[in-house]
């Protein structure tokens, strides 16, 4: 959204008089937009380093360039930086591990499924092995 790219790059002020003109032509629209802003975290200011990563152009709680604008894989979120360059290490290393974890388990389950599925199937064929002969009967004739 190149629109949205525009705001961004123009700050919390330019999304603020967009917020108020909204409002302005019609509040339905300013309350679709408040709730935007409210979802994306642009209007983070009530947040810890809210104001604080706008005064100093979009980045990590101390203005850095390093651990608070590292994405996170596999996530849509920018982990905030802590400030604290050996917990933030330890935070990445752990939530990498638990991504691990989770992407084995949805495995796990999937060869469970599969097992099952396969358990059922195989306990269908026999039943209707030994039960075909009576299930092939002829019908039971009109009158």
């Amino acid at each position: 959204m190149p629109i949205v790219a525009k705001f961004d790059e123009l700050g919390q002020p330019a999304w603020i008089a967009l917020l108020v003109l909204s409002f302005i032509i019609n509040w339905m629209l300013g309350l679709g937009l408040l709730a935007f802003l409210i979802w994306s975290g642009r209007m983070g200011c009530w947040k810890r380093n809210g104001m604080h990563r706008w005064a100093h152009g979009g980045h990590g709680a101390h203005g850095d360039h390093g651990a608070g604008d590292m994405r996170h894989p596999g996530t849509w979120w920018h982990p905030r930086s802590s400030g604290n360059n050996a917990f933030d290490e330890y935070r990445a290393d752990t939530l990498r591990r638990l991504e691990e974890e989770e992407k084995e388990f949805h495995e796990f389950l999937g060869r469970l499924r599969a097992a099952k599925d396969k358990a059922e199937f195989d306990q269908f064929m026999a039943d209707r092995r030994s039960g075909g002969a009576t299930s092939t009967s002829t019908p039971p004739a009109q009158s």
